[in-house]
């Protein structure tokens, strides 16, 4: 199985220095800074890329499921919400939110809702995450 991987590089002080994060494949760069972290600035951040990875994560171990379960997806959509906060001395990734949304023919409700759930535990990404409080809305179309 291949390794990813990333680079970042930052420099100066926290609050007045900037950085740029770049993936391997060369598909992404973007500039980072304090501003664009813990306030509204512009630019990319951590969790950002932490919410891309976790939505397409577990998209893909959802279609996973279903397929495995005889409900090949039409559709899915997921946004994923991660939430940093101050936490004593330091900050803290408190929770995810994803929110799915799937377009699934002759499923019902309820076992959509558990497919889902275990693709939420499932995903490698919310593995790695485990740490942190995972919350899950999922819909059908």
């Amino acid at each position: 199985m291949p390794v990813r991987k990333a680079n970042a590089a930052w420099k100066g002080t926290l609050k007045e220095g900037n950085g740029k994060i770049e993936l391997e494949s060369g598909s992404f760069s973007g500039q980072y800074s304090f501003s664009s972290r813990f306030e509204n600035g512009s630019g990319t951040n951590p969790e950002e890329l932490i919410a891309g990875a976790h939505a397409g994560c577990f998209s893909m171990a959802f279609s996973l499921m279903l397929e495995n379960e005889g409900f090949p997806p039409e559709n899915i959509e997921t946004t994923a919400h991660v939430s940093i906060e101050k936490v004593g001395e330091g900050f803290k990734i408190t929770k995810i939110k994803l929110v799915s949304k799937a377009d699934i023919p002759k499923i019902d409700n309820e076992t959509f809702q558990s497919i889902a759930n275990k693709a939420k535990d499932g995903c490698p990404v919310s593995q790695v995450l485990a740490g942190t409080n995972i919350e899950l809305e999922a819909t059908l179309n």
